[in-house]
């Protein structure tokens, strides 16, 4: 298995993955060449300490919804990984959800995986139902990811529901604190390592800086014997963004399509023809996208109409060495 894919379904609302423009953004995303999609999309539990999650009939999107995403990517001959996360409506990072590790503390986290299984199992349900190629069991969790028996149990739950691939995606720097990743199919990585040293860095430099993490990389994988995917990986189209490929709050940065072009290319040498890596959701491709001539002022995660894409598409084209 090698994923050519991309992340598609973020920061929507309810409803519009039912739109005429969502499969037309799909349409343009099927055109990159890629191949998977990874579906995502979130709830809220109230904040970080919340022991329940409750199902947001402002914000989740429905299995209506989803349904017809996956129905729509199937179509077009995409394969799906369903990626159902948690954020906190406190606006705090879902990789801070949780509680102490004592004594006192035990009860919270009991009740908070039993609502956190309860609502990945309805989407494990789901993913059964509608034939999706993976389920991503979580993303960024921390602060929940020492509680080993607590995941172990939730992954065996998850098994009996749903017969295809799971991954779990850590976020960088957090994937050797992961014991459990041998009781998942696939290592998943949110891979915003920041490999540019300044500003409009150069592509070789962003290989260079590649390398050593592909080093670990490798060796996460020989301990796991599991392949490695980047569940996440991106960069603006903003000068700078290569060194903090995460941020999406510094709105002020001039328009770089050279940056975000340089970090694309370079984590595609880095990585394409190792035999244990296998493949990447690039962040993101919205369902709703800007019209082209907007595509040389904006400087958002989207590579539509930027170089970016035309380094992908080159890429993806590729036959990869088996």
């Amino acid at each position: 298995m090698f994923i050519k894919g991309m992340t598609y379904g973020w920061n929507s609302t309810r409803g519009d993955y039912r739109r005429p423009y969502a499969l037309d953004s799909l349409r343009k995303l099927k055109e990159t060449g890629s191949e998977w999609i990874a579906l995502a999309f979130y709830t809220l539990q109230p904040n970080v300490y919340s022991t329940a999650i409750p199902f947001d009939y402002g914000t989740t999107m429905t299995d209506r919804d989803i349904e017809c995403a996956v129905r729509h990517a199937h179509e077009l001959g995409l394969k799906v990984c369903l990626k159902p996360v948690v954020n906190s409506a406190d606006g705090v990072w879902r990789a801070r959800i949780g509680f102490p590790d004592d004594e006192e503390a035990q009860p919270y986290w009991d009740a908070w995986f039993r609502s956190y299984a309860n609502f990945v199992c309805h989407y494990a349900e789901l993913a059964e139902e509608l034939g999706c190629e993976m389920l991503c069991i979580g993303c960024e969790m921390a602060a929940t990811e020492k509680q080993t028996g607590r995941w172990t149990a939730l992954i065996e739950r998850v098994r009996g529901l749903y017969g295809g691939p799971l991954a779990y995606n850590a976020n960088h720097g957090c994937e050797e604190g992961v014991a459990w990743f041998d009781r998942v199919d696939v290592i998943g990585i949110s891979a915003y390592y920041p490999v540019a040293n300044g500003p409009g860095d150069s592509e070789e430099t962003m290989v260079g800086n590649w390398l050593p993490v592909r080093d670990k990389l490798k060796r996460l994988h020989a301990e796991f014997d599991k392949p490695v995917v980047f569940m996440e990986i991106g960069c603006r189209s903003a000068l700078g963004c290569a060194a903090m490929p995460w941020d999406f709050s510094h709105t002020e940065l001039p328009f770089s399509e050279e940056e975000q072009a340089n970090f694309y290319s370079s984590a595609l040498r880095a990585f394409w023809e190792e035999s244990w890596f296998a493949g990447y959701f690039w962040w993101d491709w919205s369902v709703r996208l800007y019209p082209l001539e907007e595509a040389k002022t904006n400087t958002g995660f989207d590579i539509y109409g930027k170089k970016a894409e035309r380094v992908l598409k080159e890429w993806y084209a590729k036959p990869r060495q088996p």
